[in-house]
């Protein structure tokens, strides 16, 4: 039995809105929801990895984020 909130998200759980393919892996990023739904956020690292071609991994996007202009 497991304790707390899941930690993980598989791809095929995800929301069709995110856009992700079946065949890229297995892994979603897990949004940190706050006070709006799951199914209703979007993370942030999906945004600066695959929309915007900004990183090539999730390390990366972490990095940009963190970066203090």
């Amino acid at each position: 039995m497991a304790r707390g909130p899941k930690k993980h998200l598989k791809r095929l759980n995800t929301p069709k809105h995110w856009m992700l393919s079946k065949m890229e892996g297995i892994w979603a990023p897990r949004p940190s929801q706050g006070p709006h739904k799951l199914r209703e956020c979007l993370p942030l690292m999906l945004i600066l990895r695959n929309r915007l071609k900004y990183a090539l991994t999730g390390k990366e996007t972490k990095m940009i984020c963190m970066q203090k202009l």
